[in-house]
């Protein structure tokens, strides 16, 4: 990796690539620069109070540090020269004279932008909702409070979607009872269907979590302030002592508005396979993009998992040096709960049938999402390197046909 030879780093009021978000995208992009050989200064800024650190972790192991999170230490941001400004909030991008203005005055010029500003969690809009001990998850002090509040009383997770349900998994074995509350009638089900969705659900209820389907959170209910029971739409009053919001994200991208770069109607930034947006020099990466999907034809789609920030990530800093890379990873990602991994590939929105093989009872099985004729997607658990395979497989450009999964 090269390092930074420019001698202003550090003070002046310039620098040459300047990345928003600290995240996997924002981070690997910095890191991309550096092993391509480039050696002007790169700022990396992020509303986080720490250095660059493994957020999906935290919903998966609550009660972690931020140091055993951190991505890199301390001394290779110093060796590599990359700067890194904590609690540093953008408010505004002026594209028109290259430049940022930050929250508390600081005025930044840049050549080169990455925008990867991740999302922010949706909390609940309900009666009651600023009653204390209701959290989302976004920090490790987000994650380190709710762990200390839910020893050995009762906690109430709303949303079965990937962090409600590694949350849900990791209180078990800490809380006093664990309900989940969801409007869908069995978890994951958009994304994994119903048979496996409800596979997992009986995993979960062998587990002593409580599932509350097909319903939502009407009421907070406090006593002094604090949280004591959470009223739900059916008229059911579950008690709780702690409730954590896992009902999904927007994307953090309110500081853009007035900005010149083009937002969807969602809040997205939309990108194209260089990861560039309709303003020259500035890129975006990570889970505030849609970008276009070479293997489903090129459809543009928002994908918020670790592995493919690093890719848009790695592909921003590649075009920032007008190296022409274009974004063609399929998609993966893996979740734990209590002690099994589930593996997933590829993009399974608007699957129409799932062909399972393998025993769901087990959970050892594999099940491949199909859209027509085609694969779409794969997941499986206790059933490696199956989706890694797939994976290979859409990489190298050929479709999977149903029949020959059948």
């Amino acid at each position: 990796m090269a390092k930074c030879i420019s001698p202003s780093a550090g003070h002046s009021g310039s620098t040459n690539v300047l990345i928003v978000g600290a995240g996997a995208a924002g981070l690997v992009c910095a890191e991309t620069l550096r092993q391509e050989g480039f050696s002007d200064r790169i700022v990396l800024c992020t509303l986080d109070r720490h250095l660059p650190y493994d957020r999906p972790k935290l919903s998966k192991s609550l009660d972690a540090q931020p140091e055993q999170l951190a991505l890199r230490p301390k001394e290779f941001f110093r060796a590599y020269g990359i700067e890194v400004l904590t609690e540093a909030q953008v408010v505004t991008v002026d594209v028109r004279n290259k430049k940022v203005v930050f929250k508390d005055g600081f005025k930044l010029e840049y050549s080169k932008l990455l925008l990867a500003p991740g999302s922010s969690p949706k909390t609940l809009s309900c009666k009651g909702k600023e009653v204390e001990n209701v959290f989302t998850i976004r920090t490790p002090e987000d994650a380190n409070r709710v762990v200390r509040l839910a020893r050995g009383r009762n906690t109430v997770v709303v949303g079965a979607g990937f962090l409600g349900m590694e949350v849900a998994a990791y209180l078990t074995e800490k809380a006093h009872s664990v309900s989940v509350v969801e409007l869908e009638e069995t978890p994951f089900r958009r994304f994994l269907g119903e048979r496996v969705g409800r596979a997992l659900m009986k995993m979960f209820e062998n587990n002593r979590v409580k599932f509350y389907m097909q319903t939502e959170v009407s009421e907070l209910r406090a006593q002094e302030g604090k949280l004591k029971e959470v009223v739900l739409k059916s008229s059911k009053v579950v008690r709780a002592d702690v409730c954590v919001v896992g009902i999904g994200a927007v994307p953090s991208t309110g500081f853009l508005r007035q900005s010149g770069i083009s937002l969807d109607s969602r809040g997205f930034i939309p990108v194209n396979k260089m990861m560039q947006t309709n303003v020259p020099g500035v890129f975006a990466a990570g889970d505030a993009v849609t970008f276009p999907l070479a293997w489903r034809n090129n459809r543009k789609v928002n994908i918020p998992h670790w592995q493919m920030a690093h890719a848009q990530g790695r592909v921003a800093a590649q075009n920032m040096l007008a190296q022409e890379a274009e974004i063609s990873t399929v998609p993966y990602l893996w979740t734990a709960m209590f002690g099994k991994s589930l593996r997933y590939a590829g993009y399974g929105e608007g699957f129409d049938d799932v062909i399972i093989q393998g025993d769901l009872e087990e959970l050892k099985f594999v099940a491949f999402y199909t859209k027509g004729d085609e694969v779409i997607a794969v997941a499986s658990m206790n059933y490696d390197p199956i989706v890694s395979k797939v994976a290979e497989v859409l990489a190298s450009g050929r479709a999977i046909r149903k029949r020959e999964v059948e």
